[in-house]
């Protein structure tokens, strides 16, 4: 894809990673997990600054992972159904799919008194999902196998009673009807969870929610330039501010708070968590999000889930600084005629044809052409003036940036046709640059 501008910041870098798991003691304890530790290098030449990225998690105890709870400790429990798959489901959300470390696939159950909580970690993401219904008759942990949802789900409706018995190697679930008996892994098994960090910043969920859904889309999944792929979470007097770009375009949203704190507060979170941390808050209702940015790791409570993850060490682009002030053309195009001109043209898009926006005097033409396809184009009514300009952007970008501003119309910036266009909307509070594609011919 060929571009011009800001892009160039990240067009060429050195990168490397190595990934290591050992085994290692102290003082003749061994550390269950012992040791998760990845680094990324990324060198930006036009800084000329060189930073990593380290996740370190550790399990300390007894030689266990989770010394409170015992090696082999039994556990008795009976929950509703609904509640026991649906909570199963969620928390199995942050569990590995690598298959590199096999417990990290499973759920873990703690009954403790006072408490019965599921949870997960992949060693970067964690979640901690509350069991509030569940009557326990003994306490104790045990941890599930990722199944047990689909199955408790598939159960007949009424309570379900799980039943793991000290020294074995199987629970038992059984209700309506039905019982299995399924392997598991231990409690000591499974690496100790991050701990709580304290109280944050309370935030509306729809606020959250509203801010992070358009953001969060434009971050990289290139694991080469590991700050791409996290989302930039700035909170402070100007309310809540979150960011992302993958280099080909940039996603900037500031939602003003009603409590907003005095002093700023600024890390960069990995999309996966943002994106998670967006799906608990839009099933919380009216619940607030708190937000909690540590030094090296982040804690977002909703409606009594606490996800956990660890930060992305590095410098965020500054976007004020990409953003240009000024523009030759602001042209205002009607919002659902735009997005859907685009919808229809873009389904002759392949991934190496860009559209092909072609303005003149009281008129927006949108084009394509493949040679596998065919060709397509559809005019709408645009109030631009001046010298013809035609400029090319990448489908599905430009599509998601016109689909994420609200009201009935968006604004697009436009200097040349090898400078970055910007989408807004009647306000100023939602920003979506994209670099364009230089055109054949």
């Amino acid at each position: 894809m060929d571009g011009c501008g800001w892009i160039g910041v990240f067009a060429h870098s050195a990168h490397r990673s190595s990934t290591e798991l050992k085994t290692i003691h102290e003082q003749g304890q061994p550390l269950c997990f012992n040791r998760f530790h990845r680094t990324y290098g990324y060198y930006d030449p036009l800084s000329i600054h060189f930073f990593t990225i380290t996740t370190d998690m550790f399990c300390r105890g007894t030689g266990r992972g989770h010394p409170d709870t015992g090696y082999a400790a039994a556990v008795r429990l009976t929950c509703p159904r609904d509640e026991l798959a649906s909570r199963l489901a969620l928390a199995s959300r942050a569990a590995s799919s690598k298959g590199t470390i096999p417990v990290l696939a499973n759920v873990l159950l703690k009954a403790e008194e006072g408490l019965v909580e599921l949870a997960s970690t992949d060693m970067e993401v964690s979640l901690r999902v509350p069991l509030d219904d569940a009557g326990v008759e003994e306490h104790g942990a045990v941890v599930l196998p990722r199944l047990a949802a689909d199955l408790v789900r598939s159960m007949a409706p009424g309570p379900v009673t799980l039943v793991h018995n000290q020294n074995e190697g199987q629970v038992q679930i059984s209700g309506g009807g039905s019982s299995f008996s399924l392997n598991c892994h231990q409690a000591g098994e499974y690496p100790e969870l991050p701990g709580d960090t304290g109280t944050g910043i309370q935030i509306p969920s729809a606020a959250f929610v509203e801010c992070a859904e358009r953001v969060v889309r434009a971050a990289s999944r290139d694991e080469t330039r590991p700050v791409l792929t996290g989302v930039l979470v700035r909170i402070g007097p100007d309310g809540l501010t979150m960011a992302a770009t993958d280099s080909y375009r940039l996603a900037v949203r500031t939602v003003p708070l009603n409590d907003a704190p005095a002093e700023t507060r600024e890390a960069i979170l990995p999309a996966r968590a943002v994106a998670e941390a967006t799906r608990l808050a839009g099933q919380a209702g009216d619940s607030d999000v708190e937000v909690v940015l540590g030094e090296s790791q982040a804690t977002i409570r909703c409606g009594g889930i606490r996800l956990t993850t660890r930060l992305i060490d590095g410098q965020f682009p500054d976007y004020r600084q990409l953003i240009p002030a000024e523009f030759e053309h602001d042209v205002r195009l009607d919002r659902a005629e735009f997005l859907g001109v685009l919808t229809r043209i873009g389904v002759l898009a392949q991934r190496t044809a860009p559209l092909r926006l072609s303005f003149e005097q009281g008129q927006l033409t949108v084009a394509t052409a493949s040679e596998q396809v065919g060709e397509g184009r559809e005019s709408m009514p645009a109030p631009y003036t001046g010298e013809p300009l035609e400029i090319g952007f990448n489908a599905d970008f430009l599509r998601e940036g016109v689909d994420g501003i609200d009201g009935d119309e968006v604004r697009l910036g436009l200097i040349s046709p090898l400078r970055p266009g910007l989408l807004r909307g009647a306000e100023d509070e939602h920003r979506y640059l994209l670099m364009p594609i230089r055109l054949p011919g």
